[in-house]
C-alpha cells in the first residue's frame, strides 16, 4: 500500500513538497560565487511556515558537492565547541588537521598531535582549521534552526563576523521568527547582522500545491484547485490537508475538521499565546470588518491611525498578516479567523 505522501511533523522534510526554487538558488548563487557574494542567510516567517524545511533543502543541495560539509548546529548549545568537534570529528579532515599541527585535545575532542601544542582558544582553533578546510578548497555550512538569542549565539555571532573578514570559507544559514531574529540583531556589537540578506517566507504557490494534490488524489483540477485555497498557500497547512485528506480516502470535505483542530493544536495555540492584547484586538478587529478595508479596521477596534499603522506593520512582520493591497489587511493563515472568534472573548 502506497504511503501517505505528505507529513505532519512539524521540521521532518515530508516526501511530498513545493520547492521554493527562486529563494533557493538566491542562497546557491550567492554562495558559489567566487568570491561569495554573501556568506549568511537568515530566513524568518510565521510558525510551520516552512523554514526548517527550506533549510534543508538548501543544504541537502549543497551536501551533495564533495567540497561541501554541513553542520547542523543548536542555539542553545555551545555552538563553539560544537563546531569544532563536529569538524574534528570528520573523517576526511582529520588528516587534513593533523598536517596542519592542530592539536585541540584540550577541549576533549580527541585530535592530538604530537609535538604540537595544544590550542587553548576555541576561537584560534576553529580559525586554523577553517584555514586549513581553505587550502584544500573545502567549505562549511552552519545550519541553525529556529534560533534564539544565547551567550553562545552572541559569541558564535561575534566570531563568523571575524571569521568572514579574514576569508574564511564559513557559511550560514539561520531560520527563526521574526521576533527572535529581531532580538539577535539589536544585541550589541551583533548590529552587522542587520546587513545579512533575509528570506521571509511568502505563501507557497498555489498552483504547485493545486497540481500535487491533483497528483495525488483522485480529483478533477476543479476540486484540487478548491483544496490549494482552502490552504492559503500556508506550508503547514499543505501537508496537514493533504494528510487527512488521505487518512480520508481522498475526501477533503471530510477532512475539514482533523485540519482546523490540528492547526488549532499545534499552531494557533502557540501563535495566539505569543501575542500582545493589542495584537489580539486588531485581530479580532479585521475579523470583525469582514472586509479587512482599514477604515473599518480601526473602526471595530478603536484604534487611531498610529495605533492601526504599528499593529498592522508587527503583525505584518510575524506573516500573520498580509498587507500587500493598499488600504487593505487579511489573515495569512487558514480557518484562524474561526479561531479568532472563538478565543478572543475567552482571552479578555
Amino acid at each position: 500500500m502506497k504511503k501517505n505522501p505528505y507529513n505532519i511533523i512539524f521540521g521532518k522534510e515530508p516526501p511530498e513538497v513545493v520547492s521554493r526554487v527562486a529563494q533557493k538558488m538566491e542562497i546557491l548563487q550567492a554562495f558559489g560565487d567566487e568570491p561569495p557574494a554573501q556568506q549568511m542567510f537568515m530566513v524568518s516567517g510565521v510558525r510551520g511556515s516552512g523554514k526548517t524545511v527550506f533549510m534543508t533543502e538548501v543544504a541537502g543541495e549543497l551536501a551533495r558537492d564533495p567540497d561541501w560539509v554541513v553542520v547542523e548546529l543548536n542555539s542553545s548549545g555551545d555552538i563553539m565547541k560544537d563546531l569544532c568537534e563536529h569538524l574534528g570529528s570528520e573523517n576526511s579532515f582529520a588528516k587534513i588537521f593533523k598536517d596542519a599541527s592542530i592539536n585541540l585535545s584540550l577541549f576533549g575532542i580527541g585530535l592530538e598531535v604530537k609535538g604540537s601544542v595544544p590550542i587553548s582558544n576555541i576561537q584560534v582553533a576553529l580559525s586554523r582549521m577553517l584555514e586549513s578546510l581553505k587550502k584544500h578548497n573545502k567549505k562549511v555550512l552552519v545550519c541553525i534552526d529556529e534560533v534564539v538569542v544565547t551567550d553562545s549565539m552572541k559569541v558564535f555571532a561575534g566570531a563568523f563576523q571575524i571569521f568572514v573578514r579574514q576569508d574564511l570559507p564559513i557559511y550560514l544559514i539561520m531560520t527563526g521568527l521574526y521576533e527572535n531574529i529581531n532580538n539577535l540583531q539589536n544585541e550589541k556589537n551583533l548590529t552587522f547582522l542587520y546587513r545579512a540578506p533575509k528570506i521571509n517566507l511568502k505563501p507557497l504557490n498555489l498552483k504547485m500545491i493545486a497540481d500535487s494534490y491533483q497528483r495525488n488524489f483522485d480529483l478533477d483540477y476543479k476540486e484540487s484547485e478548491q483544496m490549494a485555497i482552502i490552504t492559503k498557500g500556508y506550508s503547514f497547512a499543505f501537508q496537514v490537508l493533504g494528510y487527512f485528506t488521505w487518512m480520508n480516502k481522498g475526501d477533503y470535505t471530510k477532512a475539514l475538521s482533523d485540519v482546523r483542530l490540528y492547526l488549532d493544536d499545534y499552531v494557533y495555540d502557540k501563535v495566539w499565546s505569543e501575542l500582545s492584547s493589542k495584537d489580539k484586538k486588531f485581530l479580532n478587529a479585521v475579523v470583525l470588518s469582514e472586509d479587512g478595508k482599514a477604515k473599518n479596521v480601526k473602526s471595530e477596534g478603536g484604534f487611531s491611525d498610529g495605533e492601526y499603522s504599528v499593529y498592522r506593520d508587527r503583525l505584518i512582520k510575524r506573516g500573520i498578516i498580509n498587507g500587500d493591497e493598499h488600504g487593505l489587511v487579511c489573515l495569512t493563515l487558514p480557518m484562524f479567523d474561526e479561531y479568532i472568534k472563538s478565543h478572543y472573548f475567552s482571552d479578555i
